[in-house]
């Protein structure tokens, strides 16, 4: 091989060797600070409060999440502030400290009809009752949302 071949071989590596570097830092930085979203960026890093939806309950709806297992077990959660994030991280409304979640996790949330649980792409995965979930899934009164050591339910 000729000498340009061999330079142009090494610059291939160092680049493809750099792009690998550059996208684990990426990550760690995102599972460390949370994904920042393109409205925080737009507005130069100031966050922007959302004001809770003021939905009014029907009769039989669940009004409330309680943790029935894990480290916070006994905590209940009202669901009049969703939607509900669920992780490690300090904007989480339910903060799991739990080596199995990750920073965010999962959300609980309403369309009005109903409401669902979403998997944010999380590493360990989400389960409702003893299914792992990849897209919204409905959750009624009783149901269970495991996420990592802790189990989640809906109730009245």
């Amino acid at each position: 091989m000729s000498e340009l071949t061999l330079l142009l071989i090494r610059f291939a590596y160092l680049a493809v060797l750099w792009i690998f570097v550059l996208s684990a830092v990426s990550v760690v930085r995102t599972d460390l600070f949370g994904a920042r979203s393109a409205r925080r960026e737009a507005e130069g890093g100031k966050s922007a409060k959302r004001q809770p939806k003021a939905a009014r309950p029907r009769r039989g709806d669940p009004r409330s999440v309680v943790i029935v297992q894990g480290d916070n077990r006994g905590e209940v959660i009202s669901l009049e502030l969703a939607p509900l994030l669920i992780g490690r991280g300090s904007d989480a409304a339910i903060r799991l400290d739990d080596d199995y979640v990750s920073t965010r996790h999962a959300r609980i949330a309403t369309d009005q009809t109903q409401w669902y649980v979403e998997d944010l792409g999380s590493t360990n995965g989400t389960y409702v009752g003893s299914t792992r979930i990849t897209q919204p899934t409905t959750l009624t009164l009783g149901s269970q949302v495991r996420i990592g050591k802790t189990i989640l339910e809906l109730r009245k």
